[in-house]
């Protein structure tokens, strides 16, 4: 079985403020990815999420990691349906738009974007991940899909366009819709992702709202199963005008729940080649220290610490 544990980013700026995950000194970008990956042995990268990534940015993060380290990559948030400022596109495909008849409006979705410049969207984004992939540090490529996308004709329209274009890659999916796990629908989707040869990706996160979604421990592909720890706080899930995602994501799991976690996960590690965890719980250094105690408790040792032919460090952050 193989488990690896890491959080959502290594740069929000509550994580920075707070200084007690990174130590005095280490104030550049090259220095916090450093670190990181000397205390887990992945990352999920968000700010793919928020504007297109680059390939001499991706570059620099293989070259500033160490072999072995695996990076999750978000998809751009037009792809999974979420409203898109045209300010996050690159100058030419920001003229480009200007010349269409949604010019005015300040916000787009996917359904905006003509044909070709979609099809240019997609190509820079494929294009940006190349270096992860050529350093074999690519691990999936998720497709968090927005709420308003239904269990429906046009939604299963839309994750499939999605993985088809992601051909060779990778991919992870996780919906924010209660359609596409209520009752028999349940069984759809697991049977859907299976057909799509996708890894289905198990939610911890508050319940009774539309846009949430059951923690189901299921596998549908061989290789790889993906766990999403987005936190349990219920007051602050669909709260309007937040100022920052980490205000959402407000919530330290105690650690009976991660015990429960951790129990299920190594049960869902019998079924897969290997478990990605990833702590969403992004509020100051709540994700890395829940992921340290839950590496404590899966008996999992820090990077590099078995092949430095030291004691594995499996104490929490």
């Amino acid at each position: 079985m193989t488990i690896l544990v890491g959080t959502a980013s290594w740069t929000d700026k509550s994580l920075i403020d707070c200084g007690r995950f990174y130590p005095r000194g280490c104030n550049s970008a090259e220095a916090r990815l450093r670190h990181y990956a000397t205390r887990f042995p992945m990352v999920e990268v968000d700010s793919s999420y928020y504007a297109m990534p680059s390939p001499h940015v991706a570059q620099l993060w293989a070259e500033r990691t160490p072999p072995g380290f695996v990076f999750n990559v978000k998809a751009f948030r037009a792809f999974t349906g979420h409203q898109t400022s045209p300010t996050v596109l690159h100058k030419d495909l920001q003229q480009a738009m200007a010349a269409t008849p949604v010019a005015s409006k300040p916000m787009l979705y996917w359904r905006d974007f003509p044909a070709d410049i979609s099809d240019e969207l997609w190509h820079r984004f494929i294009e940006a991940l190349a270096p992860l992939r050529a350093a074999c540090k690519l691990g999936a490529v998720h497709f968090q899909f927005a709420p308003w996308i239904l269990r429906n004709r046009e939604g299963l329209a839309h994750v499939g366009d999605c993985v088809q274009r992601m051909s060779g890659h990778t991919v992870s999916v996780e919906f924010r819709n209660a359609t596409w796990f209520a009752g028999e629908h349940a069984e759809q989707t697991l049977a859907f992702e299976r057909e799509l040869g996708v890894a289905h990706t198990v939610v911890d996160a508050p319940q009774g709202f539309h846009n949430s979604v059951p923690a189901i421990w299921q596998a549908t592909c061989p290789h790889l199963a993906l766990v999403r720890l987005h936190g349990r706080n219920h007051a602050t899930w669909n709260i309007k005008g937040q100022t920052s995602a980490s205000d959402r994501f407000n919530y330290d799991y105690p650690d009976a729940e991660l015990a429960e976690l951790a129990t299920h996960i190594r049960r869902l590690a019998e079924k897969v080649e290997r478990v990605q965890v990833v702590f969403n719980n992004n509020h100051e250094d709540q994700g890395q220290r829940n992921a340290g105690t839950l590496m404590g408790m899966l008996g999992l040792g820090r990077p590099g610490a078995a092949d430095s032919g030291g004691e594995q460090d499996a104490l929490p952050l």
